[in-house]
């Protein structure tokens, strides 16, 4: 037989391979896209409510074909005292300002676990992690008589420092985790040539761990935006945040036609944190998925 011939046979074979193995993998493509459609169903519904009519809102059976509004989402933001923006900027500030007290905090700590480590490592980790061990509110009473001490009960400050101390720990482990992958040849080789603790984090480890860093620091805004629990509690109208906003469009017996507006504040309440993650969804992928192939 010739070299043609069996180029050709073989050929053959490595198709008829890839064509069993794309007839397989249907069964699980289908049963992946059912999963994801079922997890994804009720916030396209949410969305759908939030764009009918007041009155089509709660029809049933459900309404499905209708034409499409805005005044829902123009009556959940006007409708609410302090506006939505005011709580939004809560939400924004509390969630960006201990995110990025995290990274600050998170990064030499990592740094003194990994790659120079300290002594009893291992005991400062379990240390960081248990203290999410203790729920909520077994801590809350101690909190919240800190908090009147140093008043700043409904005050933005208590929050930034809560969901500091809240998110701290994840950041150090995840961060840790994602600086144990860096080769130490490369330290060794920056040290040779003086390289200093400054030089090696910000020219060695930050380039490396960025889509690391990225991904814990979306994992902080997403905990940080959806906390709820301490922000009803220590918060009023002056430091409300946006799962605080929308608690107050719960139904009533005033508003008969409730359905759609809470569906459009619901919607508006999610956005920021699914835009967060839409944009960032490369580095996410990359940064949890770090040291997974070697």
């Amino acid at each position: 037989m010739s070299t043609i011939s069996v180029a050709r046979v073989g050929g053959r074979v490595a198709g008829r391979r890839v064509s069993a193995r794309r007839s397989r993998s249907i069964p699980w493509s289908v049963l992946a896209w059912l999963v994801a459609l079922i997890f994804f169903f009720p916030i396209l519904w949410m969305v759908l409510t939030s764009l009918k009519p007041a009155p089509l809102a709660a029809t049933i059976p459900p309404t499905i074909t209708f034409n499409p509004t805005l005044g829902n989402y123009q009556n959940a933001i006007s409708q609410s005292n302090p506006t939505f923006v005011g709580y939004l900027a809560n939400s924004a500030i509390a969630t960006l300002v201990s995110t990025t007290l995290v990274l600050l905090l998170a990064l030499p700590a990592a740094y003194a676990l990994s790659i120079r480590p300290i002594k009893r490592s291992r005991d400062a980790l379990f240390f960081f992690i248990s203290t999410r061990f203790m729920p909520f509110a077994a801590g809350f009473f101690a909190l919240y008589e800190l908090a009147i001490n140093l008043h700043l009960i409904d005050n933005i400050l208590v929050l930034v420092v809560i969901y500091t101390s809240m998110n701290l720990p994840l950041g150090v482990w995840l961060l840790r985790s994602f600086m144990l992958e860096i080769p130490p040849e490369l330290f060794e080789a920056a040290r040779l040539d003086g390289a200093n603790f400054r030089s090696e984090l910000t020219r060695i480890v930050l380039p490396l761990i960025a889509p690391g860093a990225a991904a814990t620091a979306l994992i902080c805004v997403i905990f940080a935006w959806n906390e709820f629990f301490y922000a009803v509690n220590l918060t009023g109208a002056n430091a409300g945040t946006v799962p605080i906003w929308l608690q107050g469009w719960l139904p009533t017996a005033s508003t008969p036609y409730y359905l759609a507006s809470l569906s459009a504040a619901a919607t508006l309440a999610c956005l920021p944190v699914v835009l967060a993650g839409w944009f960032a969804q490369k580095r996410l992928v990359r940064g949890l998925t770090m040291g997974a192939v070697k």
